[in-house]
């Protein structure tokens, strides 16, 4: 860290800043911020779980907060929302708590090869205590072919999970045929999606889709950290996975996070009160990063698919005989803040499961950048970031030895 902020300090500051990383984290809108900080010491700043004046706002928050998540996602009456405080603990409660429930059908739980850590840790966990995880391969966009999913779901299995959109290189799965496929195969599976990156991306809809189960989370919609929920269908049996007492939740004890709980509704009624705009313009400028890059810069792999089947802020490319981690430095230096895969991986250097579940060779998943386009970008965050890609690329290629060498212009 150190010798990061040395390397900035003898640079000096960049003439312009520009924030691509909104996957991994990002920040929180003014509005959002303004909208939390009454419940800290004003007004909600009791328990929600207690019947005295502060309790009873803060179990305000959290029951409104509930139905205008409800309502983005087209739940039906009867159906629950619980909140946990991160999408990890979404997904965690999602798998381990189904898996726990329902051991008594089945031990069997098929997930893709390409989800969150959040999914694929705590099945592997399950693993630990008995039960079989068997994973779908993805083809060369990450998508799931349905006849595949189909022949690996059997009277054993008890639950299936893939995402709605993939974290890393935003493949948009069709996700209704997945669980159609599914549940032809067994009526009784429970099926889970991750839908944290879907989320003000593209309308959900839990009805038409048929999911017993999804997760999303906060701070992925420019909401505060701290607070993630997953959907219940009525009917769908969870275990708890964490006990405690004193709670409006039975999944998931504890005092609720109630000024976050506030933030992420005001986040929510900004991203979905100019939903269609909002995403017809994240597409435009997704489209002129990729195409402009594309355009600029020779050696380049575009990871997952192009077009209205990857998410409408995803731009994730190799650029070939870099590392992605030097070029993220590279990048700070000039202003333009990206990461190279996905945050759980990238500080310890291992590769993308992600994309060397779709194909890519080790060297060409470690050149991996990945921008997410936000609502809040501007045309000319765009021709900033393009105007320095191509030199930096170039400068750490001219110190690349696997680089091929280029005849001067």
């Amino acid at each position: 860290m150190s010798h990061v902020r040395e390397l900035l300090s003898k640079h000096g500051k960049p003439p312009r800043e520009v924030y691509f990383d909104h996957e991994n984290s990002g920040w929180v809108p003014p509005e959002v911020v303004e909208a939390m900080l009454p419940f800290f010491n004003i007004r909600g700043y009791g328990h929600p779980a207690i019947t005295n004046l502060p309790g009873w706002e803060a179990y305000e928050v959290v029951e409104t907060t509930r139905e205008l998540v409800m309502k983005v996602i087209s739940a039906r009456q009867g159906d629950d929302v619980v909140f946990t405080h991160s999408g990890t603990e979404a997904n965690n409660l999602a798998i381990m708590g189904t898996a726990l429930a329902n051991k008594k059908r089945g031990t069997k739980i098929v997930i893709s090869s390409i989800e969150h850590p959040s999914v694929i840790y705590p099945a592997q966990e399950l693993e630990e205590l008995g039960f079989r995880v068997v994973m779908v391969p993805v083809d060369g966009e990450g998508f799931i072919d349905p006849e595949i999913l189909n022949a690996m779901v059997d009277k054993e299995t008890i639950l299936v999970s893939t995402q709605m959109v993939n974290h890393e290189i935003g493949t948009i799965q069709e996700l209704r045929e997945l669980v159609k496929a599914a549940k032809d195969a067994n009526p009784e599976v429970i099926f889970h999606t991750d839908a944290i990156d879907a989320l003000g991306r593209i309308p959900i809809d839990v009805s038409k889709l048929g999911v017993d189960l999804l997760s999303l989370s906060s701070h992925k919609i420019h909401g505060p950290k701290g607070v993630g929920a997953l959907y219940v269908r009525e009917g769908v049996k969870l275990k708890p996975i964490i006990h405690g007492a004193l709670s409006t939740q039975k999944l998931w004890p504890g005092v609720e996070n109630v000024p976050a709980l506030a933030g992420f509704r005001k986040a929510i009624e900004l991203a979905f009160e100019n939903f269609e705009a909002n995403v017809a313009h994240m597409r435009q400028l997704r489209d002129k990063l990729l195409n402009g890059i594309l355009e600029r810069v020779d050696d380049v792999l575009v990871n997952g698919p192009i077009g209205d089947r990857r998410a409408p802020d995803n731009v994730n490319v190799s650029f070939l005989y870099i590392e992605g981690e030097s070029l993220t430095v590279e990048l700070s230096l000039r202003g333009v803040y990206v990461s190279s895969g996905s945050a759980c991986t990238s500080r310890i250097l291992e590769p993308s499961h992600v994309l060397l579940a779709i194909g890519r060779k080790h060297e060409e998943a470690h050149g991996s950048i990945m921008f997410r386009i936000s609502r809040y970008h501007k045309e000319e965050d765009i021709d900033y970031a393009l105007s320095q890609i191509p030199e930096a690329v170039e400068r750490l290629r001219a110190l690349s030895p696997i680089a091929p060498k280029r005849k001067a212009q």
